[in-house]
């Protein structure tokens, strides 16, 4: 199969870079046509900055980066800092960026591409909240039924939240824009919770990172070390679950993944449960099913996968 075209909408974040760098490495599988940059994690003006530094690192100041939305659609941005630290990529000493931004806004950019390819090719893989993706859909509808899938992570089912006590941070960054695309009627593929605290970074995970010499495989080891300390002081996990990768590693090999077609609805209206993914799990309602919710993986897959690739850069 030729290599299927994407776009990586990102709020960096160590685990998104891991995702940016595992999607570079893996060509023969992943044409990344952009990455989008969205506030999320940390403001706009750092999202911008990481996803750049985050090329620069593969080598790749080749990759167009586009500046997106600064806030969500209905709501104060709030941001992850005591995750991921001030910069929102702490851990590693990484040079600060010279590549460019690429002209224009990253919500035009995700239409034109999607207008420009055979409908049915591009993938949107967003790793943060939806606000470009929703922009996006509310600017230009037409582009719903284009989208080959959407395949995002966020939310959560049977682990509940992480930032609120049923809220997955991406999609309570932005309810409304997830709202919107949940109800695109575009193909979804979910990455929850529910899987991505499946693939923990364990000492000997992340010592096989680092045993990669390179740049790339120090910088990915120096990263889950900062990134771990607030999952493990929180959950008493192991080490650091890596959500996004999940994303990429999914467009690599989807038979690490095994979920449910199901129906899943995203809370708007109560604060007490603002940003849940109401997944029908148990098929318990007639609504009709708008996502594969994935509720498995093959960790030890996902990190031979991973750590073969980034060993590539």
């Amino acid at each position: 199969m030729p290599p299927r075209k994407i776009i990586i909408d990102t709020d960096p974040g160590q685990d998104d870079a891991v995702a940016i760098l595992l999607a570079l490495a893996s060509p023969e599988e992943i044409e990344l046509l952009g990455i989008t940059c969205v506030a999320g994690n940390v403001p706009l003006p750092l999202t911008t900055r990481n996803a750049r530094i985050v090329c620069e690192l593969a080598g790749r100041p080749d990759v167009a980066i586009y500046e997106g939305c600064d806030k969500p659609l209905g709501r104060d941005l709030v941001t992850a800092e005591h995750v991921h630290g001030k910069t929102g990529l702490d851990g590693p000493k990484l040079p600060e960026p010279t590549m460019p931004l690429a002209e224009g806004h990253a919500v035009d950019f995700i239409i034109d591409q999607l207008r420009t390819y055979a409908p049915g090719t591009v993938t949107l893989c967003p790793l943060g909240p939806l606000t470009n993706i929703a922009t996006a859909l509310q600017k230009a509808p037409d582009i719903a039924s284009r989208i080959a899938k959407i395949v995002l992570m966020g939310g959560g089912y049977f682990e509940g939240g992480n930032i609120t006590p049923t809220a997955e941070f991406n999609i309570y960054v932005d309810p409304q824009a997830a709202d919107i695309v949940f109800k695109s009627g575009a193909p979804i593929v979910v990455m929850p919770l529910d899987v991505t605290h499946k693939v923990l970074v364990t000492k000997p995970r992340n010592d096989a990172f680092r045993a990669i010499g390179s740049p790339v495989g120090i910088a990915v080891a120096e990263m889950t070390d900062f990134f771990e300390r607030f999952d493990k002081e929180k959950y008493g996990s192991a080490g650091a679950p890596l959500h996004d990768p999940c994303v990429t590693a999914y467009m690599i090999q989807p038979d690490l993944f095994t979920g449910r077609h199901i129906n899943v609805e995203i809370e708007t209206t109560s604060e007490l449960t603002m940003g849940m993914t109401v997944a029908d799990w148990w098929r318990v309602t007639d609504r009709k099913a708008n996502a594969t919710f994935m509720g498995e993986v093959n960790a030890d897959g996902f990190f031979d996968l991973l750590t073969e690739r980034l060993a590539r850069l």
